[in-house]
């Protein structure tokens, strides 16, 4: 029974670092993406982005808000809790705070280039001053390869990691592909030196065009066993105005 219990604790945890590493890699971009683009919010709105992201034992829900009051400088600030199965894994909250600007915007024949720094904190497992969490910086650049209908993304960055003193070097490359004026195709990898690597693919279908978006996902650790794969169903509402 000991036994099965510390396997039980072993497996939670590790279904709890990849939902971190996740974050630790880089925030996110326009939902299903991990791997953010040279975009921004639309200038004087907010967005909102919530999803859910189920494992064989656990489940995480996610919201993140994101605003760009000026024109060229966008705010995220939003959060996500982890439940697990096993009862002796404690549930976990994690918050997550970015900035992001562009120094040339994304158009039908020009790459778009910004950068974006951040962090992510993780006060639920450790309590006091000395609180885990990572910093991190990375510069989305988006190309668009057939005008607006294909665009791939890259994030080279690199993070610091509070917990273990560790700073890493993050990637990731994605693909968009506009397969009509509703649905959208995507695939990505990411990853960083410590974590190792991930993969997803998914669909967007846009119930009203330029405001809300549903989305659903698969993917997995390249070298994980089944348990590190998942399925994620997203929301997001695009107004185009708010202040």
């Amino acid at each position: 029974m000991v036994k099965n219990l510390f396997s039980s604790q072993l497996r939670q945890g590790i279904y709890f670092l990849i939902a971190l590493s996740f974050l630790s890699t880089h925030a996110y971009a326009a939902r299903p993406f991990v791997t953010d683009d040279a975009r921004l919010t639309t200038a004087g709105s907010c967005q909102v982005e919530t999803w859910t992201r189920s494992y064989s034992s656990s489940l995480e829900t996610w919201a993140l808000p994101a605003c760009n009051p000026t024109g060229n400088l966008e705010f995220t600030v939003g959060g996500g809790r982890a439940y697990f199965d096993a009862l002796a894994t404690p549930n976990s909250t994690d918050y997550v705070y970015q900035a992001k600007t562009l120094f040339r915007k994304l158009d039908l024949h020009t790459s778009g280039i910004g950068l974006a720094v951040g962090m992510v904190h993780h006060p639920s497992i450790q309590v006091g001053p000395n609180q885990h969490g990572n910093q991190y910086a990375f510069i989305p650049i988006s190309v668009p390869l057939n005008e607006d209908r294909l665009i791939m993304h890259l994030n080279p960055g690199i993070l610091r990691d509070k917990a273990s003193q560790e700073t890493r070097k993050t990637w990731g490359i994605g693909f968009e592909f506009n397969a009509t004026p509703r649905w959208m195709l995507i695939a990505e990898s990411f990853g960083d030196t410590s974590t190792g690597s991930y993969w997803q693919s998914g669909v967007r279908f846009a119930i009203i065009p330029n405001l809300l978006q549903v989305d659903t996902t698969t993917g997995k650790k390249y070298s994980g066993s089944s348990e590190t794969q998942w399925i994620s169903f997203g929301l997001r509402f695009t107004p185009s105005s708010i202040f």
